[in-house]
């Protein structure tokens, strides 16, 4: 076992958490977030105005840290900015195996006692090698032990893709928006303004993690970049690692100064970094969460030339100029693939060059099932693509019940026997609510699919670049 695992890994999978300073205002956000905490929850308040809320909630309550009588693996620290040296050094009196300070108000304020306090805390945790997470942050997530952040976080299993954040937003949106893309998380930590961990620590840790295949991350700034370079270019050769950088322009740098007291870099530099480290670069949360539902679903290829399905001929240049814009080939079909496509097709409305154009032939299951079978096996096609325009399907379910359903019945056997990337445009017109229900099928079944033809093409591209990358 690693040494960084040693270190961590009392935190990252505690049996025993306490809650420093929770509040009614605050509607005993930490302690509800622990309900399905499958170890022991403990409370520390000395406010009693605050105390029958607590035992309403089924949590000891006790005066101090040091007055709890169990072994405490994991705290949570909700006080003000200026008790906050005095709980750490509770924390280190008491061995704790982690603490996290959701307290914030520190150097990011860029105020003389902000600085000064954040300052003593640093200096007091890394004296006493306390694994000090924070402050300013939400600290870790591990739903196999229901060990949460937020209320509305799933919990009892986990995934295989770990994330780390400087955002304690951006880690609760991950969680919550990647399992409606079917992406569980293993473990992620949100880290603020990293006094004594660094995003770093936490790479290392996941990339030692046996749950965690898949790694993403969000970053402002990083302590010690030589050795942050040296971490992910290690762990990028064992598992896919996902970076997005924020503070990317003038202004989003000064803003990560006033969120996380980070330093601006320059984009170029990361850019630098993240392709010689064989990482993939995204640019904001919507790309993160595609390219790991690529990773996770898609088959790996290292082909850029892509089989087009369109459901009708407006769509079928759409859909051509947004994977060419994006750097993908758009290829003419063998003459076997055209010879088996006029044994069928209606061409009258329709076209089967690449892009095919569909329109005379969506309402049979079968015939959309021959043309991306027919795409599949052709020598001059790496990956397949097939928009679902929620709006026709939805009108065909009209005429011809259980249409959708049967259809990705047909898909997900398709996605099964075919040897090539699998990808699905979801275009949802004004049908905003069927295409919810229509993606949440489509999860259900590992099928990839993307809103916009923009957002597949991107994905694609993106994911065929890191295999090429890491299949040299």
């Amino acid at each position: 076992m690693k040494d960084i695992v040693k270190k961590l890994d009392r935190a990252f999978n505690p049996r025993s958490v306490a809650v420093v300073g929770d509040k009614r205002e605050m509607g005993y956000m930490w302690l509800r977030s622990l309900a399905h905490f499958q170890g022991r929850v403990y409370s520390v308040q000395i406010d009693e105005r605050e105390l029958p809320g607590i035992e309403e909630l089924g949590v000891k309550n006790y005066l101090s840290l040091l007055d709890i009588p169990d072994e405490i693996d994991y705290v949570i620290v909700a006080v003000p900015r200026a008790v906050a040296p005095k709980i750490v050094k509770d924390c280190i009196e008491k061995k704790v195996g982690g603490v996290m300070l959701f307290t914030s108000g520190f150097a990011e304020t860029n105020t003389e006692e902000g600085i000064r306090l954040q300052r003593i805390i640093a200096e007091m945790a890394r004296e006493a090698n306390l694994n000090l997470i924070g402050p300013n942050c939400v600290g870790i997530f591990n739903p196999k032990i229901g060990l949460c952040h937020a209320m509305d976080q799933y919990y009892g299993d986990g995934g295989n893709v770990g994330f780390i954040s400087q955002s304690g937003t951006h880690a609760t949106f991950f969680s919550l928006m990647g399992e409606v893309n079917g992406i569980r998380v293993s473990k992620s930590v949100s880290y603020g303004n990293a006094v004594v961990l660094d995003s770093t620590d936490y790479l290392e840790y996941l990339g030692e993690d046996e749950d965690t295949e898949i790694i993403g991350l969000y970053i402002e700034g990083v302590k010690n970049g030589r050795q942050f370079f040296s971490t992910l270019r290690e762990v990028a050769k064992r598992k896919p690692v996902l970076i997005w950088k924020g503070g990317q322009t003038e202004e989003g740098s000064r803003a990560t100064a006033s969120h996380t007291a980070s330093l601006a870099e320059s984009p170029l530099i990361w850019e630098a970094l993240i392709r010689q480290c064989g990482a993939i670069k995204v640019d904001n949360l919507e790309q993160l969460l595609d390219t790991i539902a690529a990773l996770l679903y898609a088959r790996p290829a290292t082909g850029n030339r892509v089989g087009l399905c369109a459901m009708t001929g407006g769509q079928s240049v759409v859909i051509a100029d947004a994977f060419a814009k994006a750097g993908l080939e758009i290829p003419l079909l063998t003459e076997r693939s055209y010879r088996e496509f006029a044994s069928f097709f209606d061409i009258i409305g329709s076209s089967y060059r690449n892009p095919l154009d569909i329109s005379s032939n969506f309402r049979s299951l079968d015939n959309i099932i021959r043309c991306i079978d027919i795409l599949n096996n052709d020598q001059h096609i790496d990956a397949v693509v097939l928009e679902l325009s929620v709006l026709f399907l939805t009108r065909l379910g009209w005429l011809v019940p259980n249409f959708f359903d049967n259809l990705i019945d047909a898909l997900t056997d398709y996605k099964t026997r075919s040897n090539k990337p699998f990808l699905t445009i979801l275009v949802s017109a004004h049908a905003e609510s069927e295409a919810i229900t229509a993606k949440k099928k489509l999860v259900e079944r590992g099928i990839p699919s993307f809103p916009s033809f923009e957002r597949g093409a991107k994905t694609l591209k993106k994911v065929v670049e890191y295999y090429r990358l890491h299949s040299a």
